[in-house]
Parts: C-alpha cells; sequence; structure tokens
C-alpha cells in the first residue's frame, strides 16, 4: 500500500498512454488478467461502488491508491464500458486466455473422428458467440433472431469447412495436414461468426467521438473497419498456437515414451497453446 492519496486517481481514463502501442498493450495485459475471473461478485460489485464514491469524491478517508487502481481494473475486467452492467465469466476478455487454451487445445487434440469435430467447433462456436454477444456495442440493436440466424451460421460454416476437408485430407494428404483442419474451420466461422453477430453495426454505424469525447456522427465505415479488424485479430491470435503446435505435436508423438501417454495429449497441448 502507498498510504493515503497524494493525488486524485483518473478513473474515467487508462493510466497508461493510449497514444502509443506500448501503452494500449500495458493497459489491456491489465485489464484482461485472468485472475480477475476467481474474483466474488460481492467484491466486483464493492469495487463498482468505490468508484462511483470516488468519482464525486465521497471515499472513505484512509481509501488508499491502490484501492482505486484495483477497483478500476476490477471493474473495467467485469463491468460493460456501456451499460456498466456486471457481465457474464465466461464472456469477459479476462477468460479468453483460460477459456482459449482450454478449448483450441481439445480441438488440435480431438481431430481423427466425425464426432470429436462436431463437437469441439460447436462448443468453440458457441464460445466466440457468447463473447460477441457479451462485448457487443450496447447502443446498437440486436434482437435474439439476429444472435439465433448468428450463431447457427457461424457453427455451420465451421462444420462443414471442418468436415469436408477433413474428408478430402485424408484422401490426398499426410496426417500432418489434417492437424491444421481445425484452424481453418476457427478462421472460416470467424469470418461469418463476427460480422453477423455484429450486423446491427454495419446497418446503422456505429458512434463516432472526438479526442474530447464530443458524439459527431454515426459511421458505417467506422464500424466496417473495425469489425474487420475483430475477424483479422482474431484469426490472428489464432494462428501461432494452431499452426505451430501442431507441427510440434506431430514430433513429439512419434517418440514412444508420449505414445504411451496419450492421456496427457489435451492438457500438454492445452498448457502448449497458452505458451504460444
Amino acid at each position: 500500500m502507498v498510504g493515503l492519496l497524494p493525488q486524485r486517481v483518473d478513473v474515467d481514463n487508462s493510466l497508461w498512454d493510449q497514444t502509443t502501442f506500448y501503452g494500449r498493450l500495458r493497459h489491456f495485459f491489465w485489464v484482461t488478467d485472468p485472475r480477475t475471473i476467481t474474483v466474488r461478485n460481492a467484491e466486483l460489485d464493492s469495487a463498482k461502488e468505490l468508484l462511483r464514491l470516488y468519482k464525486i469524491r465521497e471515499e472513505q478517508p484512509d481509501t488508499t491508491r491502490d484501492q482505486v487502481i484495483y477497483a478500476k481494473k476490477l471493474y473495467e475486467s467485469a463491468f460493460h464500458p456501456d451499460t456498466g452492467e456486471r457481465m457474464n465469466v465466461i464472456g469477459r476478455m479476462s477468460f479468453q486466455v483460460p477459456g482459449g487454451m482450454i478449448i483450441t487445445g481439445c480441438m488440435l487434440q480431438y481431430y481423427r473422428t466425425v464426432p470429436q469435430v462436431v463437437f469441439w467447433q460447436w462448443v468453440n462456436q458457441s464460445f466466440n458467440a457468447l463473447v460477441n454477444y457479451t462485448n457487443r456495442n450496447a447502443k446498437s440493436t440486436i434482437t435474439p433472431m439476429r444472435i439465433g440466424v448468428a450463431y447457427v451460421s457461424a457453427t455451420t460454416s465451421a462444420l462443414v469447412t471442418a468436415l469436408v476437408l477433413k474428408n478430402y485430407l485424408e484422401k490426398v494428404a499426410s496426417p500432418l495436414m489434417q492437424r491444421f483442419v481445425p484452424f481453418v474451420a476457427v478462421a472460416a466461422a470467424n469470418c461469418v461468426n463476427i460480422p453477423l453477430m455484429r450486423q446491427s453495426e454495419l446497418k446503422d454505424g456505429v458512434t463516432v467521438y472526438s479526442k474530447e469525447g464530443q458524439q459527431l456522427t454515426e459511421s458505417r465505415i467506422a464500424a466496417v473497419k473495425g469489425i474487420s479488424q475483430v475477424v483479422f485479430s482474431r484469426i490472428f491470435m489464432a494462428a501461432p498456437g494452431m499452426l505451430v503446435l501442431p507441427l510440434i505435436m506431430e514430433k513429439l508423438e512419434s517418440y514412444k515414451w508420449m505414445q504411451r501417454m496419450k492421456i496427457l495429449h489435451a492438457p500438454i497441448q492445452t498448457l502448449l497453446v497458452g505458451g504460444l
């Protein structure tokens, strides 16, 4: 702890310079800390209340700077920036690392049979749909029908891509090439899932603000640019683990000691996905 507050914390802005890449990197590492998903709802609500009181200068006199900064971290990791409502745990960005590690590891491990492919692609697209819905622009309207269409379309595209490619590669390619089927399916589904889930933004535009925070206009061009960047970043983030790990596992599984411990293949891939 650093004692009583020597100066006020700007709780409405990042602790780091957001005009630099390093500042943005530090901010997002900080706000997506996976440890925050273990924090109880009561503590999250207390953090929200502390920030509310702090903004109107009615916090307890012995409130410290560390307490305010930690409350800011909890709030930004668990509450929607538009509505201020607490988000479900699985849909939070702080759950992306542990959740993505488990699902990706299992997709890479369980790809050899049709039921395995169907199940894990369905799990992955269900997870993605929940994340997209949880982090949507709350100011845009989205109906249950739209959510359902986006979810079914993304899941269908992932399954069709995975099964068709798997069937084709079984006939013409080596077993190693079949390990890359999950990545292709994930990429195809992201190209469908995200635009459909956020189609209202593409239709109506997103709000554009000035540097001073003043609302300027509604822009469909900004929506297209933003959603395109999301699609690209989702595929780019999945690439290292899903393209490098198959090569590593193909080599490891050639050793007899690795062949004797098949039950550990999925946990090993999960941990390696996190490392990559």
